[in-house]
Parts: C-alpha cells; structure tokens; sequence
C-alpha cells in the first residue's frame, strides 16, 4: 500500500506539469488585455504599456511561463492583478468552502444513492422501482443551475428555510447554509450513481455465494448487508470517484448561483477580469484536488475487497 501511494504521488508529477501547461497558455489565447481590464476609462496606450511592462506581460511567452514555473518551486503563485493581493493567500481564504461544499455533497449523495439503488434492485420491476428509476431520469435531465435556482425560490426565498447566499459561521451554520447547494450537486450524482448500485447489485444477487448464504439460514438483511452492498460498492465508488471530479469543476456554477465565496466564485470573477495569476492558481488547485480524489478513490477498494492487490 505505501509503494502504491508513493508511485501514485510521483506520477502526480507529470500530470500537474501538463496542467500548468495547458492552462498558462490557453490563458494567454484568450482574447482581451488585462491591463486595459484594469485601467477601464485610464486606459491610454502609455498607461497600458507602463502597465504591461511592471506585470511582466511585454515579454516573450516562455520568458512568463519561466517565471512563473521558478515561483511555483517556491510555493508562490504570483500576486492578483484586480486584488493587488498573493494568489497562494486568496485561495487559502476561499478554500475551506470549496472543500467543505464538495464533502457536504458527497455525503448526501451516498445518503440518497444507497438506499434507492438497494429497493430498486430489491424491488425490481415493481411500482417502487418504476418510481425510483423515473426520478433519476428527471434528475438527469435538469441542468444543476436550474436545480438550485428552484431549489433556493422554493426554500429560501419563499419558506425561508435556508439563507438565500453565503456559507454560514462554524460547522453546525456550515451544514444549514450549504444544505441547498449540496443537495443540487448531490442530485446530478444520485442520478448516476443509484444507476450503477442498482445494476451491481442486481448482478450481484444473481451469484452463486448469495444463494449460499441464504441456503445457511442468514437473514436477508444480512446477505444484503455483508454480501450484496459490499461486492456491489466496488463499480458504484468508480462512478463516485468520476463524478466527483466533474463535482469539483461544477461547483464553480453551483457557488456563483448561491453566492458562496469559494474558490469557483473567485474563478469566475479572474476569468472576467483577466486575471491570470488567479485563474492558473485555482486551476491548479482543482487540479489536485481531482488527483486526489482518483487517489482516494484507488484507495478505497483495498477496505472494500480485500482480494485487491496493490502490487
């Protein structure tokens, strides 16, 4: 186990350098000068050009990606051109939303795949069934965007259940505030992932062992329990992992929606303001945060199958 984390984190090496690259010079196609962005009304062509030559963007392309590859060795992700402010420091004080919002939404999406995919395999072509596989078609088909819009008139603004922006202060008003926008994010998961249990563990309740297992007198929970969910989690936290991934990069419309200062908010505005040192830096944060869950995600099936091997 511990050679196949350290083989996982050297090969994290490659892949975070390609990230840097794709994103440093993509940014730089994108059409529009920063420093016109921000000069707005000052901006002469002696006011632009004073401007791009002390952010260092008169000079050759690899000249910038040089500097700022030799920051990134030093843990230094430049300074924001809007903020006048270290990248490293503003993505530190947006993080902590970002990552709770993603757990929080990882947790109710377990909450609500588990139980539907376990009756709707266990009832099977039954009205419960019908009804479960339904949902997840309308579930799937609705954009996250419109979900949480509805969601938010519906419990903010009319029943004011929950707040209408923000995330809230300590961990109790972290899980009031961020419930509605979890649950947007949990939905688009659930409709996968109740899909891939419900087709495991149909798979799986048609084995050799389960009949077995019922044949000694075990109770149904317990075959279901200890036997089916167990060999059927393996494919459903595959599709986990994937979409967890798409989770991260969608919450950036999720936090613009329900105004949550988290590191998707703060990317939307740097990508409107051309402000490259945050753009690279969020990206590379998300980046890691997409390796690590595929490494978690590897992970997890040695604690759920011990015939696993890692070698």
């Amino acid at each position: 186990m511990g050679r196949y984390i350290l083989r996982r984190l050297t090969q994290m090496i490659p892949v975070l350098f390609g990230v840097t690259l794709v994103v440093f010079f993509l940014l730089r196609l994108v059409p529009g000068d920063p420093a016109e962005v921000i000069l707005g009304n000052r901006a002469t062509e002696a006011n632009i050009a004073h401007l791009r030559h002390s952010l260092g963007l008169d000079k050759p392309l690899m000249v910038q990606y040089g500097y700022f590859m030799r920051n990134l060795f030093k843990g230094d992700l430049g300074e924001s051109i809007y903020y006048r402010q270290p990248v490293m420091g503003l993505i530190f004080d947006r993080l902590p939303a970002t990552l709770f919002l993603v757990s929080y939404a990882t947790v109710l999406a377990i909450l609500i795949s588990v139980p539907l995919g376990t009756i709707s395999a266990l009832k099977k072509d039954s009205w419960v069934d019908q009804i479960v596989r339904g949902f997840l078609l309308i579930s799937l088909a609705m954009p996250a965007f419109w979900v949480g819009l509805m969601l938010l008139l519906l419990f903010a603004v009319k029943f004011h259940v929950f707040p209408v922006a923000g995330w809230g202060e300590g961990f109790l008003g972290h899980l009031h505030a961020l419930f509605l926008p979890s649950l947007t994010l949990a939905l688009g998961i659930s409709s996968v992932l109740v899909r891939s249990l419900r087709n495991a563990i149909l798979e799986v309740l048609a084995a050799d062992y389960v009949r077995t297992a019922r044949a000694k007198g075990l109770g149904e929970r317990t075959v279901v329990t200890w036997h089916v969910l167990r060999n059927s989690a393996l494919s459903a936290v595959t599709v986990l992992g994937v979409y967890l991934a798409f989770v991260a990069g969608g919450s950036v419309i999720i936090e613009q929606v329900f105004a949550i200062p988290g590191l998707g908010q703060l990317l939307l505005k740097a990508i409107f303001g051309r402000d490259y040192p945050i753009v690279q830096g969020v990206t590379l944060y998300f980046g890691i945060m997409v390796i690590v869950i595929n490494l978690l995600t590897d992970l997890s099936y040695a604690l759920l199958d011990p015939r696993v091997s890692y070698s």
